[in-house]
């Protein structure tokens, strides 16, 4: 990648919004029904990684919209507690929305989203939102998918500062991001960071290395593709790591609940570069905060600096 001043803030524009966490024994059968043993309500989607990259000492701010009901109320009551600074008031017009998750004993979890203001185009034109030279915007693919907020980012985002570090998730969405969105928006991207199965579903490969140059060949040629492999950690391409990519391996755990592993791993790896990690030590400590993460329920579970720093000691 060229030479880019560490990010000093990371701002997202998008989603926050309520999940709604039910473990189940096994889903559903189409038309069926299952007894959850547990549910919780807690503020999720873009907030995790916010609150990853906040305990990790890089500040952060959310410009998206949140609402005036129970959810935008829990939404800001979680940023507030992480010292993250929304920087948009409440709506007038609807709450915000939620997530339905289901966890399944091995951890693994599925989503049924209904969103709320967060998928509209801001009463606050985007242009108003000032970016400096050194400051991290990011976006998922959740954001670019909804019909109005989507193409409303795909426009600011091609006239942000050179220096603006813009980071995009496409997240399980990955499919469903409109055609002209992806190819305006991906030209833009300084890290596109996405899980397996995502990578796969963009490339149309199963070979990870194969997919990667795929994937590779809509970026800028400086652009840093990570993907997110699980236990196996994750897979860094392009930029100084070329075609051929590079491994970094992930500490073994056990999963508890793997919702929000990949928002705590993209948080950290933002946060890391901040603090003057190289994008290795930085990629390391990522797959370790996200490994610390799966050990926990509940969406925002990335360790703080310090719970971090002792994981990788032990």
């Amino acid at each position: 990648m060229t030479a880019k001043a560490a990010p000093t803030r990371l701002l997202s524009v998008g989603s926050i919004i309520a999940d709604v966490r039910i473990d189940v024994p096994i889903l559903p059968p189409r038309g069926g029904d299952v007894l959850g043993s547990e549910a919780s309500i807690s503020a999720g989607g873009g907030f995790n990684i916010l609150a990853a990259a906040a305990r990790n000492g890089l500040k952060a701010a959310f410009a998206g919209q949140h609402g005036n009901g129970p959810y935008g109320e829990r939404i800001r009551a979680a940023l507030q507690s992480e010292g993250i600074e929304a920087l948009m008031p409440a709506s007038r017009v609807a709450d915000s929305g939620f997530c339905i998750v289901l966890v399944e004993p091995d951890g693994e979890r599925t989503f049924v989203t209904s969103p709320g203001v967060e998928a509209r185009a801001s009463a606050m034109a985007l242009s108003e939102i000032k970016l400096g030279p050194s400051d991290a915007l990011f976006v998922s693919g959740y954001d670019l998918s909804y019909p109005d907020l989507g193409p409303a980012i795909a426009d600011w985002i091609s006239v942000l500062p050179a220096g603006a570090w813009v980071t995009v998730d496409p997240g399980p969405l990955v499919a469903d991001i409109p055609v002209a969105i992806k190819a305006a928006v991906l030209p833009r991207v300084d890290v596109f960071t996405l899980n397996r199965r995502e990578a796969d579903l963009l490339s149309q490969s199963q070979d990870i290395s194969a997919g990667a140059a795929v994937i590779l060949r809509r970026l800028r040629p400086d652009a840093l593709l990570i993907i997110r492999d699980g236990p196996a950690g994750c897979w860094l391409f392009g930029g100084w790591f070329g075609a051929q990519g590079r491994h970094v391996p992930a500490p073994l755990v056990r999963m508890v609940d793997s919702t929000g592993a990949g928002d705590a791993h993209t948080g950290v790896f933002l946060a890391s570069l901040a603090a003057g990690h190289d994008f290795l030590e930085a990629a390391r400590r990522a797959n370790a905060a996200a490994a610390f993460a799966v050990t926990r329920k509940g969406p925002a579970t990335a360790p703080r600096k310090e719970e971090l720093d002792a994981f990788l000691a032990a």
